[in-house]
């Protein structure tokens, strides 16, 4: 009921506050025996971790995580996985102004109103900051999936500048800070967030998330449907306004025929001439890539002024100090992964547990 908790075989419970001392999250239905050490999970999150580059907020925060149950001489041991990251470089001050404000495009408002209560240091609960415990989640659900199946995010667009799909490198992600596939769109990118920052505003994104090997048959019909629950799991990343999976929107100005992923055998197996339903057919993977998009609001926290209320009831207009993301999407790459990865973890399991 509380709403802190995704999954089902495996699943997460996440805790803590952005100004708080620690956050953290509990793991459960890992299956036992699977080599795990903390380096296994700080290697992605140092892949969002705050402060790695210009565009980003300039928090410093190591994101160092430790494993506090359920590892055993390097392995999982089939018990709870517990997992604390502590926070190192809170700056409350910078949101004393705020206490009594509400911040247009955040929760304030909302979790006041449901609460009667809100932590306006940084947010709270409802801090970006939360998802490094999703992403060290996902380090371990990339361990029940194994090798063979890879799931990699890049940045398609950001703001009104979209990447060139004939130029798409996976090589590319790694050398520059925005996980764009097309070199040349990083280059313009560099100029475009530098003057969005120096103007106080910010920009949303679209990211697009790919998972290749997945076997065909992950997933049920109905509830219970692989893209629903890959929807669901994206969504409830913050600041996330839109999901599609495959040709999403698209496909409703497809006729059938330019719709329909044609199928042929081939070395006696079958193969698909397109990939428009992007790996599911009826809530069930196909075998093919899992192709899924999210679109990302632009950071709310911004200096421009903007025109709100106080809890008191007065106008004001406010502007938010601290440090922030220009381009809140750049650091929700790696979640994205992160919440993919858990979600065919859970659909790995519940298969095996279902059908063997």
């Amino acid at each position: 009921m509380a709403g802190n908790t995704f999954g089902h075989l495996f699943r997460f419970t996440s805790w803590g506050e952005s100004h708080g001392p620690a956050i953290g999250c509990v793991v459960d239905g890992a299956p036992p025996r699977i080599p795990l050490s903390e380096a296994d999970i700080q290697a992605h999150l140092d892949k969002r971790r705050p402060g790695t580059s210009r565009f980003v907020t300039q928090r410093q925060e190591p994101d160092a995580v430790k494993i506090l149950s359920g590892v055993f001489e390097g392995v999982t041991t089939g018990t709870p996985i517990s997992l604390l990251i502590e926070n190192v470089d809170q700056r409350s001050k910078d949101y004393g102004a705020i206490k009594d404000q509400f911040r247009p495009a955040h929760a304030d408002y909302t979790y006041l109103k449901k609460y009667g209560v809100r932590d306006y240091r940084g947010g709270g609960r409802q801090s970006a900051r939360e998802t490094a415990v999703r992403v060290a989640a996902g380090a371990i659900a990339r361990k029940i999936l194994g090798e063979s199946i890879t799931i990699r995010g890049a940045v398609v667009q950001m703001g009104q500048q979209k990447i060139d799909r004939s130029k798409w490198d996976w090589g590319a992600i790694g050398d520059n800070p925005f996980w764009c596939p097309d070199r040349q769109a990083a280059q313009t990118w560099e100029g475009y967030l530098d003057d969005v920052r120096k103007r106080g505003s910010s920009v949303g994104a679209v990211i697009e998330v790919v998972a290749s090997g997945v076997p065909a048959g992950l997933g049920a019909p109905i509830y219970d449907k692989l893209d629903s629950d890959i929807a669901r799991a994206l969504m409830s990343i913050n600041a996330v306004k839109g999901v599609e999976i495959g040709d999403g929107f698209a496909a409703a100005a497809h006729f059938g025929e330019e719709n329909a992923d044609e199928m042929r055998m081939q070395d006696g197996k079958v193969t698909f001439l397109a990939n428009h339903a992007g790996g599911i057919l009826g809530g069930i993977s196909s075998g093919q890539d899992i192709v899924a998009r999210m679109a990302v609001k632009p950071t709310s926290s911004i200096l421009t002024p903007v025109r709100s209320v106080d809890r008191h009831g007065n106008d004001i207009e406010i502007r938010t100090t601290g440090r922030h993301d220009p381009c809140v999407g750049i650091r929700a790459t790696p979640v994205a992964e992160a919440m993919i990865a858990c979600v065919l973890a859970d659909h790995l399991l519940r298969q095996r547990a279902q059908c063997g």
